[in-house]
């Protein structure tokens, strides 16, 4: 019987920087293209999901490690990159190990900040991609599905997404205190990080007007600009696009740093000293610490907002870990019910043994009583595992004893027989006991 493995191959912000994150992003429009190279690689069951943190592939395949190749050499293709250099900076899961990673992605607990709420609806997005490329199946859909219904536990049971929504508002907190009045500021989101994406969010929502993004790639750039119903910059024109920010918001994560001391004092001279909010959002830090110490300049990165909003580590920890106990009672939960579901199939084959068996039976001994027939029927059905068991018993070797073992503890359990055994063995010695009784004949 053929059997199909759960498969996650991809590079996040845990495995590889920014740069090649961004090489291998796709949009919307080239997402379609990316699923076809799989589909002709012999992957038909896939989702590619491409976020700032991470892009990888959700897969399931009945031979994975081939499957995981063929996904690296598309990404690799994709980055412009070889196999051999990107394979380094990529992560692969099977199995339980890829289901349980998947759950984790979908409850926001594998992001830069965890407890993000874009995770869940970037995944719900790819999904449908996916799904309108023909390239979902009953498999794959119902580990989405289980994934979902976990991230939606874990959203209702947990406040851990009050998280990162507490840190997008310190943010804007401290943009009011510095500013006062936000409406008449304007700002700049350097890099695409879930994070800064979502400070620039809540400054929409509380009515700052002028927004910008620039990022390394400007096609990713734009886009997340008209997501957020804001303008456009340059990634060649970043200096000029700062000087015009009285909130600055780095979520680029590079692993060098963007905003360096003498770009930010040249950008201060042009402001005349107006003060700038910088919000360092990114992981590593894309603010040199430098900058925290000029006139004008007020720096604060994720651990300084935590601070403002008085949300306690201890708290964001506790969340996380009854977070984490929801998903692995989901993974557990869904590996049984695929396990339950995987036996209907042996169940069914060994039911239509059974009964070719007795008709078998009936048609070649018409004329048997039931008791000779169900005796003859019983010989039959166990004559195979018999034999296959003498077969085991046969072979001295090492390997031969340990499956014999382990397939007598099988039957065991699949027939209750250690139930059964111990009543046997309580009639026997009953029946013993009989014939011994005084004018009782023993034979």
């Amino acid at each position: 019987m053929t059997t199909t493995s759960y498969l996650v191959i991809g590079a996040s912000h845990r495995t590889c920087s920014g740069v090649v994150r961004d090489r291998l992003s796709t949009d919307e429009a080239e997402v379609a293209g990316m699923l076809d190279r799989l589909r002709a690689a012999g992957v038909g069951q896939a989702v590619w999901l491409s976020t700032c943190d991470r892009v990888e592939v959700q897969a399931v395949h009945e031979r994975p490690n081939e499957a995981a190749l063929a996904i690296a050499e598309a990404m690799a293709d994709r980055a412009g990159l070889p196999t051999a250099d990107l394979a380094p900076q990529l992560y692969t899961r099977t199995g339980i190990d890829a289901v349980r990673h998947l759950f984790a992605v979908a409850c926001s607990l594998d992001s830069q900040i965890v407890g993000e709420p874009h995770i869940l609806g970037q995944l719900k997005a790819a999904h449908r991609s996916a799904a309108g490329a023909g390239m979902t199946g009953p498999e794959l859909e119902a580990v989405l599905q289980a994934a979902y219904a976990a991230a939606k536990r874990v959203r209702s049971e947990t406040p851990i997404a009050e998280g990162a929504t507490s840190l997008a508002a310190a943010a804007i907190q401290v943009a009011r205190d510095l500013h006062g009045d936000i409406r008449r500021c304007g700002a700049l989101l350097v890099g695409l990080g879930d994070m800064g994406a979502l400070v620039l969010e809540g400054l929409r929502e509380a009515g700052m007007p002028r927004l910008t993004v620039a990022a390394p790639v400007d096609r990713r750039a734009e886009a997340a600009a008209r997501r957020l119903d804001g303008h456009f910059a340059p990634w060649a024109d970043l200096e000029a696009a700062m000087t015009g920010a009285d909130i600055l918001v780095t979520a680029a994560g590079l692993g060098r740093y963007i905003l360096t001391a003498p770009m930010m004092e040249a950008v201060l001279k042009r402001r005349r000293r107006r003060p700038v909010f910088v919000v360092d959002a990114a992981i590593p830090a894309d603010v040199d610490p430098a900058v925290a110490g000029m006139d004008g300049a007020f720096v604060y990165d994720l651990a300084d907002l935590e601070r403002v909003a008085l949300q306690g580590r201890v708290g964001r920890e506790a969340a996380t870990q009854a977070a984490w106990m929801i998903v692995d009672e989901a993974v557990a939960a869904f590996a049984r019910d695929r396990a339950e579901r995987a036996a209907v199939p042996a169940v069914a084959a060994l039911r239509t043994h059974f009964e070719a068996e007795r008709r078998r039976l009936l048609a070649g001994h018409a004329d048997l009583d039931a008791a000779s027939a169900t005796r003859l029927l019983v010989n039959r059905l166990l004559h195979a595992p018999s034999e296959a068991l003498r077969a085991l018993a046969a072979d001295g070797s090492g390997e031969g004893l340990a499956e014999r073992a382990a397939a007598e503890r099988l039957m065991f359990r699949l027939f209750g027989l250690d139930r059964l055994t111990g009543a046997a063995l309580e009639e026997t010695e009953r029946d013993k006991d009989e014939r011994r009784e005084p004018g009782r004949e023993v034979r």
